[in-house]
């Protein structure tokens, strides 16, 4: 039996990308293992999740992310996690950078290396922290795991870390994501924020990475070459340098629509009513929205970079995201051509059953197993 700490932080603090990511991992990992003892503390509040088994201990500090970061990252001050958990066997943190540790052998999750490959996408703030955290951080891991194999490559690339340090937990599909059909329900949910059918759909939080300046572009010349009567909706809360993205849609008028952060019960309906999903993003770690609205029955277009290729398979049709002109022309194959938007439609639901929740679980259990096992304890903190 192992002892096992995890930072639930993320899952509690963050609506969308990581905290989808770890509330889903690790909600299946309580269901999977029944065995082992872990110690789940949060940062900020208590976790407002199901009740799960009794070898979940839950923690919750009065002391915001924000803080520990300062404590940790920015100060180093050498306190070691385990005053918080107790004693441990392993420490797994979940989203990027790891506390210092005592003794326990420890693994830390790398989403994506886009601070490194598209720097120009991160605040300043933002990369001064990553570039300094994270390489730290990946270098004192005894495994880092990975979202992808592309995020794999670029861990042992970019970081030096040998690949036999390295594994792949690839993220899932919540069973919720299905297709919603037109009724009072995904009616009641689109007016909320003020969507009227027909539209395209691009979710995301609104920063560089997710390239929605060159998708607003290349759907403005869709619009006017084909009298298009689609609207653009954009769903997602506000990041960072999206000050070009918010010029691009007073531009459009009334053309894109920015709807904001969307509840996660909600986001279904908005999938299943879209004619399709558009993510012409430079960099993703996986992608979670492809595998959404493949379950919700929607035609996607996503692009060439990154890992992307390697969630969407078959079952997407990719453009070069630097390219207007590419983006353009999928948006209008895919809005034209119903045989390929019907393909699109039933690989995609064959692509989803690839990837659960369920399958990431048993990856991220057998990673804990073969790092229990890799020689020695650390026996200072790091």
């Amino acid at each position: 039996m192992m002892r096992i700490g995890i930072d639930y932080t993320a899952a509690v603090r963050q609506g969308a990308g990581i905290g989808r990511f770890c509330r889903g991992l690790i909600g299946a990992l309580t269901e999977l293992d029944q065995s082992n003892h872990y110690v789940v503390w949060s940062g900020g509040r208590a976790p407002a999740e199901p009740a799960w088994p009794d070898n979940y201990r839950r923690v919750a500090l009065p002391i915001t992310d924000r803080h520990l970061a300062l404590i940790w990252q920015r100060l180093r001050l050498p306190l070691p996690v385990e005053w918080i958990t107790g004693r441990l066997d392993l420490y797994h943190s979940p989203d990027f950078v790891l506390p210092p540790v005592r003794r326990a052998r420890t693994l830390l999750t790398v989403h994506d290396l886009s601070f490194m490959r598209h720097p120009e996408c991160s605040s300043p703030a933002l990369y001064d922290y990553l570039i300094n955290a994270v390489p730290r951080s990946v270098a004192r891991a005894d495994m880092v795991l990975a979202d992808s194999a592309h995020t794999q490559r670029d861990v042992i690339e970019l970081l030096g870390v040998p690949a036999e340090r390295t594994r792949v937990v690839y993220a899932g599909l919540e069973p919720t994501f299905v297709h919603v059909p037109d009724g009072p329900a995904r009616r009641a949910a689109l007016a909320r924020y003020g969507i009227e059918p027909p539209y395209i759909l691009g979710v995301g939080t609104l920063q560089p990475r997710k390239n929605f300046g060159r998708l607003i572009a290349a759907y403005q010349l869709v619009r006017e070459r084909h009298k298009l009567p689609h609207r653009l909706v954009i769903a997602g809360g506000k990041g960072w340098l999206y000050e070009d993205i918010l010029t691009a849609t007073r531009e459009a008028g009334d053309a894109v629509l920015l709807s904001g952060y969307v509840d996660d019960s909600d986001l279904p309906a908005l999938y299943s009513a879209a004619d399709l999903f558009a993510f012409p993003s430079l960099y993703e770690g996986f992608g979670i929205p492809l595998l959404e609205a493949m379950g919700c029955g929607t035609p996607v277009l996503t692009s060439r970079a990154s890992s992307l290729p390697e969630v969407a398979g078959d079952a997407a049709l990719l453009v070069e995201p630097n390219d207007i002109e590419s983006i353009a022309a999928g948006l209008w194959q895919l809005l034209s051509d119903e045989t390929l938007r019907q393909q699109l439609v039933q690989r995609g639901h064959e692509r989803t059953q690839r990837f659960t929740w369920a399958a990431a679980a048993q990856e991220l259990l057998a990673a804990y197993q073969q790092c229990h096992v890799m020689g020695g304890r650390r026996d200072a903190v790091g």
